[in-house]
């Protein structure tokens, strides 16, 4: 499943707890330069591994994003293979965030 820009930014700006987690699948030295607010960092290659331990609970959802949506859609795949319910990514990735909803954001 897929999340636009807009949708992610509406999700973002709800007030209140977090409903979503919202994960960051590029490197670190890539999340340390541009990331967006809330986001945590399990990069695409320790998925798989870390997805247990740091995404425990199967019903919450998670929105997954790159820079260009290629790995967070792989992400999102993998996780749904894995009995993730709710799983979407950001369509697109930090490209299009940088073009539909924040123009200065930093990209690598």
């Amino acid at each position: 499943m897929e999340v636009s820009p807009e949708e992610l930014q509406d999700l973002m700006r709800r007030p209140g707890p977090r409903a979503f987690q919202l994960i960051h699948v590029r490197a670190a030295a890539e999340f340390i330069f541009s990331r967006l607010h809330w986001a945590e960092q399990i990069s695409l290659r320790r998925l798989a591994a870390d997805a247990s331990s740091k995404l425990a609970d199967k019903n919450q959802p998670i929105v997954l994003y790159c820079r260009n949506g290629t790995r967070s859609k792989q992400g999102a795949e993998l996780l749904q293979n894995q009995g993730y319910d709710f799983v979407f990514h950001l369509t697109g990735g930090l490209e299009a965030w940088k073009k539909q909803v924040e123009p200065d954001f930093p990209l690598d």
